[in-house]
């Protein structure tokens, strides 16, 4: 799996504080059995701008993890925070990289709040849609490694 590795500040683009112990942050990738198979969610980043389609535009729900904060406890935090999900994603990866990968499945339809402030819009889209926008290799290849986790691809 590729890895993230740490950052080289150690603080988000918003100046929050970022562990310096791996895994650094994390993935959950978001999947829902829709009428026509399955449905991974993505989110469109804000702060660059609604018609942003450059690396990093497109991501599942993901974040750094605080100074102290469980690796667990960062992923339900993130989903919570970029989805208004209330749920405890399964581990798939999370020892020995600098970026952990969380899955969770949700039933069609579930609603989700994107927060607005980070995310200005989101679409469910299959999984080959998914790894066609997300940039970097790392971040694709983590998503391919929990959608063949969770029996999507």
């Amino acid at each position: 799996m590729a890895d993230f590795g740490g950052p080289a500040e150690f603080t988000t683009w918003d100046g929050e504080p970022v562990s310096r112990e791996p895994p650094h942050g994390v993935t959950v990738v978001v999947a829902a059995l829709a009428p026509g198979g399955w449905r991974c969610l993505l989110l469109h980043r804000a702060h660059h701008g609604p018609f942003w389609e450059g690396d990093w535009a497109w991501t599942p729900p993901a974040g750094s993890r605080k100074p102290g904060e469980a690796v667990a406890a960062c992923a339900v935090r993130e989903l919570r925070e970029e989805t208004g999900l209330d749920a405890s994603p399964r581990p798939v990866v999370t020892e020995e990289t600098g970026w952990a990968v969380f899955a969770l499945e949700v039933p069609w339809g579930t609603e989700i709040a994107v927060d607005g402030t980070e995310h200005d819009r989101l679409e469910w889209v299959t999984v080959a849609e998914a790894l066609r926008r997300l940039r970097p290799a790392a971040v694709s290849e983590s998503f391919l490694i929990a959608s063949e986790a969770m029996g999507l691809s």
